[in-house]
């Protein structure tokens, strides 16, 4: 360009557009718009193919924001974009996170009357759009249509695919959309096998993650540092922590620098496994190498101390982040305050809320779930409900997580009737109740005296398929014991009966005591048999409750029979246990039978060791 402009040569339009693409395709969107500046004082005007030109030096400079700044001044001037301008802009929402105007750019193209009709790379991001969202369905839909409408799909929509399923760990869809590519005369790219090495990594099968990798050498494309993160990530999140360091040293010899994702990998695995040496070593291997840490980083680094509760490193760990000017973001006072509270550091997490405020840090709905509880914790129910309100009111609507959290302060304050309300608007703004809720809701009506509603509460959950948990059926048994409601404790007995073996101690203790206190020793019996051929554990405590049971009915043969049992079962029973029959036969058998029960006890006593009196 400088030599024509000495050789007095004037640069057409289409000079200047190959020199502002080759400076915007380099991501120097700066030089790019000095020459569009150049060539308008020169007196070339720019045209679409100019516009488009900029737009996409935007996009390369990762300056999304200036793009649709730059596209509504286009608007402005009546310049009419054209596909590969409404696809820039897209790609643009997308990364900015402005999913909804994507879909509308995308649907007005689609329109009749549209004259700018969507093209391959149109729904290649807005299945990737999808993607990014989690909406899977959509990600098909998608991808359906553009078959339907006659598009044959180029390697990069295959890829999005892939990434979709491999985001769900979904490896089987992955493999048959990988099989496909090679079917379609396609060769998969070193994205294709990343992706696929993704969703393996995800399902939990790293030694077949581990295979693609292998395969995608064997095929000639050589890994770059997202295949080799991902395949660490493959290892580092189910617990391999060894192979995981192993591939990090592989990446070195394949002359591959590591780069802070692949420490926030390993980072995240060690908190997850809670591997706490481990994560001084990753950060001290992080500083020898020269990675530099940003906030992502710093936040792998303070959750994972946090996870395997190293509180005052992951204190360090935050005050190291802001001396070296290192922004936190919301993840990272998240990660604090939701540490906190898992440690019961309410004051140290409401420190951490108040830093955050001075800051001028936007809340998330995660921050303000975590405020709610240590506000709760601290007993501060006024405080939690106006965080709660707020949430609200900024456009977080409550998940939940938050919702359970309000309802079990109401619990706890007795305030019973502001749970149900609660729970009733829970449903309105369509948040699912999941068990901890129903549970908390349950308990919130046995303590307040109305023991029905758990009951219609255990129909809404049927109707749902919300799973019946230990609290559940706890609280279940409580107001079945309250109302005195047989039929309904049968149901659940009978509903509990295949996993006696998993179900807590003290729930299996509750029913025994419901059953015999109702007068039903022989159902007590039967139930109590069944649970021994679960293999469910017995305590002393159960057996006590049977006994007790027992002998208020008057059934002395069936209490020395359970005794017995006791004995055999290598268990001591207590003095107690012994005492209370004696009583029993002296006051109500008769001389005659209280001779026989003395006797079988005393021989009891001597086989678990205890001298007779």
């Amino acid at each position: 360009m400088e030599d024509m402009l000495r050789a007095a040569i004037p640069p057409s339009r289409s000079t200047y557009n190959n020199l502002i693409n080759a400076c915007g395709s380099s991501g120097n969107w700066r030089e790019a718009l000095k020459v569009c500046k150049k060539m308008t004082e020169n007196g070339v005007g720019p045209d679409l193919v100019t516009h488009n030109i900029v737009l996409s030096a935007y996009k390369t400079g990762l300056q999304y924001s200036k793009a649709l700044s730059y596209f509504e001044l286009m608007k402005a001037t009546n310049i009419r974009p054209d596909t590969t301008t409404l696809n820039i802009m897209m790609y643009c929402l997308v990364k900015l996170g402005e999913y909804g105007k994507a879909v509308e750019i995308f649907n007005s193209m689609r329109e009749k009357r549209s004259d700018c009709r969507p093209d391959i790379v149109t729904f290649t991001t807005m299945i990737h759009a999808y993607s990014i969202q989690g909406q899977l369905e959509n990600c098909k839909a998608v991808f359906n249509t553009m078959l339907a409408e006659g598009f044959k799909p180029n390697i990069v929509s295959y890829n999005a695919l892939i990434g979709a399923y491999a985001s769900f760990g979904m490896n089987k869809e992955a493999q048959r959309v990988f099989n496909e590519i090679k079917q379609k005369g396609l060769r998969p790219d070193i994205v294709s096998y990343t992706s696929l090495l993704n969703a393996y990594g995800r399902s939990h099968q790293p030694e077949k993650a581990r295979e693609i990798f292998d395969k995608m050498k064997q095929n000639n494309w050589k890994p770059n540092s997202v295949s080799y993160n991902a395949l660490i990530d493959s290892y580092g999140s189910n617990g391999m922590l060894t192979e995981a360091a192993e591939v990090l040293r592989e990446m070195e010899k394949d002359g591959i620098r590591p780069n802070v994702v692949s420490i926030c990998t390993l980072l995240a695995a060690c908190g997850s496994n809670g591997q706490r040496a481990k994560i001084d070593s990753i950060l001290s291997l992080a500083e020898s190498r020269g990675i530099v840490l940003n906030t992502v980083a710093y936040n792998s680094a303070i959750g994972s101390y946090m996870n395997v509760g190293e509180y005052d490193k992951a204190l360090n760990m935050y005050r190291t982040m802001r001396k070296k000017n290192v922004k936190p973001d919301s993840v990272t006072f998240n990660v604090l305050i939701s540490g906190c509270c898992k440690m019961s550091k309410y004051v140290e997490a409401l420190d951490f809320l108040d830093e955050m405020m001075i800051l001028h840090i936007p809340l998330s709905r995660e921050v303000y779930s975590s405020a709610i509880c240590a506000y709760i914790k601290q007993g501060l129910l006024a405080e939690a409900e106006s965080v709660f309100t707020k949430m609200k009111m900024t456009g977080f609507y409550p998940d939940v997580i938050a919702y359970t959290t309000m309802i079990h302060a109401y619990n706890i304050a007795e305030k019973w009737d502001k749970a149900y309300e609660l729970f009733q608007e829970m449903k309105m703004n369509n948040v699912k109740p999941d068990s901890i809720a129903c549970a908390a809701l349950m308990r919130a009506f046995n303590g307040g005296c109305q023991p029905a509603k758990v009951l219609v509460l255990a129909e809404y959950m049927r109707e749902k398929n919300i799973p019946f948990t230990d609290a559940i059926c706890f609280e279940m048994v409580s107001a079945c014991s309250m109302l005195r409601e047989w039929k309904a404790i049968i149901e659940l007995i009978k509903m509990m009966e295949p996993s006696y073996h998993v179900v807590s101690v003290g729930l299996l203790n509750q029913i025994l005591h419901f059953l015999g206190k109702s007068g039903k020793t022989e159902t007590m019996m039967k139930v109590f048999y069944k649970i021994v051929a679960s293999g469910a554990d017995i305590s002393l405590c159960t057996y006590e409750i049977l006994l007790k049971n027992l002998l208020a009915a008057g059934n002395w043969r069936k209490y020395v029979e359970v005794l017995e049992w006791i004995v055999e079962g290598g268990i001591h029973p207590s003095s107690e246990m012994y005492s209370n029959i004696f009583t029993f036969a002296q006051r109500s058998c008769g001389a005659e039978y209280a001779s026989a029960i003395q006797e079988r006890i005393e021989t009891l006593k001597r086989k678990s060791g205890i001298k007779p009196l």
